[in-house]
């Protein structure tokens, strides 16, 4: 046994296993695929990357990754030991490069230690919360002879949660000033969701979610939350009453971006910010806690009017994308959600979809949706997966329709053929810095040439079309629901 196999049977044993290899040509869908992979199955998957330029291919994804607390054991392969002196082409300070989105990194110094170092990788990535391992191999750790299998260490037990805590929460809604219950990670699950309902039928208090987070159960039957906006000029008015902010899982609102002139915190003067359960604690059972101590039942739950949902007709406006999607979703999907300007109309109409859950970009940068819904649709391969994304984005991970085709994954990607950088426009607007002028705009536009989605697709073994009207888009979203296997729909905006 070389340390190369002492390592894949560790993984194996640890379960670090979809049971296959699953190719990617860029390791930035790698990495993506990864992260995508955790959210739905709750386990790592493990990356393979090649030396510090393949790493620095997959950090953009990774730091997404990183922000979701999603666990990752990265392989990521080295020169030999003895011929890193010479300063090959390929040589780099890959600890160096992998530090900023790894909270575990080592270097295996020899065959010997490979697989004892690849189980505390393991360990690392099943932390909780999940978290991002790096593990850089020389390339003669591989080839030299091994001993064994290294057997991976025993989960720490989950931290529970505070019982302090939920004491000062239970307060501070019993005391009756406006509060908001702010919450994301498991306490998005339809569990987490149904005592969140009990808790704001018995105390008043509101509920909602971060602007972006992991994973969200929703969907007919499942408590419906609103999120804090994204732009500043709409959140500050939905934040400005609160008194007490409680936090599960959460961080304090803040802005995206910095503007002139506009806060970063978003959180009203004088509210005060208690929280009640740490990134990884356990928020489930607080909540529970949480309902006991105040005896909030399910009696208590208030019913929510849900919009009437029908197939929308004519032009293709935002709020027409968004009810044929709610329409179009099928039972138990999975929907990645890139659509950074076109979907902000997405989702209040999906509280009246079927049940699904929603996966957004925790970190922001760009590329995200394809490598996610890819990850996904591996972990979940008896579930569809809707895939939206704006067409600057999915420029960036394209190789990822490739890997749906080789691998007959069930994801049916809509790209919004803006044909602009339309975020881009906004953050524009949003630093007052007037109109821009034509050559600034030129950089923003990218319909010179236009981008064929259809045989973009069709280049990477995909079928697609292109809709122009909502009945087209209905029609669209309906084929690709009743077959499997990977499809593309264009939106022409």
């Amino acid at each position: 046994m070389n340390g190369a196999e002492s390592l894949v049977r560790t993984l194996v044993a640890g379960d670090v296993s979809v049971m296959r290899c699953v190719l990617g040509l860029f390791e930035g869908v790698v990495t993506g695929c990864a992260d995508g992979y955790y959210r739905m199955a709750g386990k790592p998957a493990s990356t393979l990357l090649h030396l510090g330029p393949g790493l620095a291919n997959g950090l953009a994804n990774l730091h997404n990754a990183k922000k979701a607390h999603s666990g990752i054991v990265n392989i990521v392969g080295q020169h030999a030991t003895y011929h890193i002196e010479y300063n090959a082409p390929l040589t780099s300070d890959i600890e160096g490069i992998a530090r900023p989105m790894s909270a575990w990194v080592r270097t295996s110094p020899d065959a010997k230690s490979v697989a004892r170092d690849g189980a505390a990788a393991i360990a690392a990535a099943r932390s909780s919360p999940g978290q991002i391992a790096t593990l850089i191999l020389p390339a003669d750790t591989a080839w030299n002879e091994a001993e064994s299998v290294a057997q991976v260490p025993t989960d720490s037990q989950r931290v529970s949660y505070s019982a302090k805590a939920v004491e000062e929460a239970a307060r501070v809604l019993k005391g009756g000033e406006q509060t908001l219950l702010l919450v994301t990670g498991k306490a998005l699950t339809d569990e987490g969701l149904k005592l969140a309902s009990q808790i704001a039928g018995k105390t008043g208090c509101k509920v909602m979610g971060q602007t972006y987070n992991p994973r969200m159960a929703r969907g007919r039957g499942r408590f419906s939350i609103d999120r804090i906006p994204y732009v500043i000029e709409q959140a500050l008015p939905i934040l400005k009453d609160f008194k007490h902010i409680i936090l599960v899982e959460t961080a304090d609102p803040v802005a995206f971006f910095a503007y002139p002139n506009k806060p970063s915190l978003l959180k009203p003067a004088g509210c005060e910010v208690h929280r009640m359960v740490e990134a990884g604690e356990n928020s489930v059972a607080a909540l529970q806690a949480l309902a006991d101590t105040l005896g909030a039942k399910t009696v208590d739950v208030k019913p929510q009017a849900l919009a009437e949902l029908a197939k929308p007709t004519g032009a293709l406006t935002h709020a027409s994308i968004a009810q044929a999607i709610a329409y179009a979703i099928p039972e138990n999907a999975i929907v990645v959600d890139e659509s950074i300007t076109t979907g902000r109309a997405f989702f209040p109409p999906t509280a009246a979809a079927a049940p699904h859950d929603w996966l957004q970009n925790m970190g922001g940068s760009i590329g995200f949706s394809t490598p996610v819904a890819t990850g996904a649709a591996v972990a979940c391969p008896d579930r569809k997966v809707i895939c939206m994304v704006g067409d600057g984005s999915a420029m960036y991970t394209l190789q990822s329709l490739w890997t749906q085709a080789r691998e007959k994954l069930d994801v049916t990607t809509v790209v919004f053929a803006n044909r602009t950088y339309q975020i881009l426009k906004g953050e524009f607007a949003g630093v007052d810095a007037g109109e821009p002028g034509r050559k600034a705009l030129d950089m923003l536009n990218i319909d010179n040439p236009a981008l064929d989605w259809v045989s973009l697709a069709k280049g990477m073994g995909v079928e697609g079309v292109s809709v122009k009207t909502a009945d087209d888009f209905n029609k669209a979203l309906a084929d690709a629901n009743k077959q499997k296997g990977p499809r593309l729909i264009e939106v022409a905006m």
